[in-house]
């Protein structure tokens, strides 16, 4: 797929921490129970810790006791990419973002109690929140 924002691993290595190139470039997870935004619960809006594209609403995260920040929906549909990851021997499907291709978190159908009963399980540092008025 082609990416709006399209750079090279050096390029991103430039602007991202090791921590964030690990996650959002890699595919990497971070420790559960460590992110910052975990515990967010400000009105507002979350963007790709990237390329700075609208992912979610704060009206839409829920506390999943997964220890990673979840949320019910995108902000729309075609502001993430779900593609089929069949790593670590079982078929999950992987969140990217749809502006630059970086990797989020999975999405799992088990938020049971959200309107959708989807669970998009993200990794903090593939986010920046942005407060709301």
């Amino acid at each position: 797929m082609e990416y709006k924002v399209e750079k090279t691993d050096a390029e991103w290595r430039e602007e991202l921490s090791p921590e964030e190139f690990a996650v959002l470039r890699q595919a990497a997870t971070e420790r559960p129970w460590t992110g910052e935004l975990l515990d967010e619960s400000r009105a507002g809006v979350y963007t790709c810790a990237a390329c700075g594209n609208e992912l979610f609403k704060s009206g839409t995260k829920f506390d999943s006791n997964c220890g990673w920040p979840s949320f019910y929906e995108s902000v729309r549909p075609e502001a993430v990419e779900l593609i089929e990851d069949k790593s670590l021997g079982m078929v999950r499907t992987e969140v990217r973002c749809a502006n630059c291709g970086s990797h989020l978190g999975h999405v799992f159908d088990d938020g049971f109690g959200t309107p959708t009963g989807d669970r998009y399980c993200m990794n903090s540092l593939s986010l920046s929140f942005e407060a709301g008025e």
